[in-house]
């Protein structure tokens, strides 16, 4: 696939997050809907309302024209694959199809992109098994989960491969708790109430009895950013007080004051030292040292703030400006040059899709640029150009 050699290279480097220590139809999945082209389907009756798009931006009719000649290879040579293989390492990468798949439902409002990103997590869920059946399981114990088949944590389960998916699968179920006639419709809400079950007991309450020091308030900042973007999505639709409390405690923890380590990913949050209106971090706690986070690993710390702001938890405008500039003129200073590094050093690959290039929803100019960058053009990347456009639109429309 056009996007394999970016996504185990540099650009999203899943090895720089391992610590040295260390076809399936669900029921009530859209089975019609999986194989039409999007330009094929019919406007849907929820479809949202179009907006008029700001003054020299692509619509979002023409990111959905871009995503629609990927969407089904995509679809049937990586994502659906991953989502059947019952291997956990395969689903790091299936992250990235159900998050492409979600911001285009979030743009356009036709289901036949919802109901992709949930074929793929239904599947997921219908593989796990019983962690005590896995006979290579590390843990051994009542919950369910997956082995990897990676070479190096052959047979393990993984708290990275499945945290790094499962944020966008919380994402996902928030769409369908905001938006009412998803919630209200009884196929959905089926589905709803079953992965949200899942998640809260076998992904979060799974890995925080397990170990919280050593599997959710993880050693470097983008691998705690995932769990305190699980955190924060199950904050906001559990309907049980006690998850709820332990949800914002962690969120809190990991955004303020880690209970492991001697700072937060706030803390870490310094002047950029080459652009005063950017901002500059370490991926390593308690860290000031140059040249800080590295850019591709930089993208989930991103993926997780944007939403934070959106949802008007920790993170504010303030915030995204300063982000907005550390892309804009540290990370990439002009076309076709990219910093490897956050504060501009080093020469990177420019992949941009996992969070940085979300910040594009709060500031038109970065958008437009992002228009004609070339790297990673994949379903991610235009789902979530479309997205943006749609923000923005919405933003121009108060």
């Amino acid at each position: 696939m056009l996007f394999l050699s970016l996504l185990f290279g540099a650009a999203c480097g899943p090895n720089g997050e391992l610590e040295s220590s260390s076809e399936v139809i669900a029921p009530g999945s859209p089975e019609a809907s999986v194989e039409a082209s999007p330009e094929e389907l019919p406007s849907r009756s929820d479809a949202l309302t179009t907006l008029p798009t700001p003054a020299g931006l692509r619509s979002v009719a023409d990111w959905e024209k871009l995503f629609a000649n990927k969407w089904n290879s995509e679809h049937t040579s990586s994502f659906l694959p991953m989502s059947t293989s019952l291997d956990s390492w395969q689903f790091y990468n299936l992250a990235y199809g159900i998050d492409g798949n979600t911001a285009m439902y979030r743009a356009t409002g036709k289901t036949q992109y919802l109901d992709r990103a949930l074929l793929y997590v239904n599947n997921v869920v219908n593989n796990a098994k019983v962690s005590s059946s896995l006979p290579k399981s590390q843990f051994k114990d009542s919950y369910l989960g997956w082995a990897s088949a990676r070479s190096d944590t052959l047979g393990q389960e993984v708290p990275l491969f499945e945290s790094y998916c499962w944020r966008y699968v919380t994402r996902l179920l928030r769409v369908i708790r905001e938006t009412p006639e998803l919630y209200n419709n009884a196929t959905y809400r089926a589905q709803y109430d079953k992965l949200l079950a899942f998640s809260e007991k076998n992904m979060f309450e799974k890995w925080f009895k397990r170990g919280a020091n050593s599997y959710i308030y993880r050693v470097n900042t983008h691998m705690a950013s995932h769990w305190a973007y699980i955190a924060m999505d199950l904050s906001l639709m559990t309907t049980d007080a006690t998850r709820k409390a332990n949800y914002l405690a962690v969120f809190n923890n990991i955004n303020k004051d880690l209970p492991n380590y001697s700072s937060s990913l706030r803390q870490q949050m310094k002047t950029s030292p080459v652009l005063a209106s950017a901002y500059f971090w370490s991926d390593k706690w308690g860290s000031t040292a140059r040249p800080g986070q590295d850019v591709a690993h930089g993208n989930g710390v991103m993926a997780y703030i944007v939403e934070a702001r959106d949802a008007k938890m920790e993170w504010t405008d303030a915030d995204v400006r300063a982000f907005a500039a550390t892309l804009n003129s540290v990370i990439w200073p002009s076309a076709g040059k990219y910093a490897e590094y956050v504060d501009g050093s080093g020469s990177g690959t420019g992949w941009f899709n996992d969070g940085l290039m979300k910040l594009g929803r709060y500031d038109t100019n970065l958008q437009k640029r992002l228009e004609s960058h070339t790297v990673g053009n994949n379903t991610q990347f235009y789902g979530n150009g479309a997205l943006n456009v749609r923000l923005l639109s919405e933003a121009a429309a108060k």
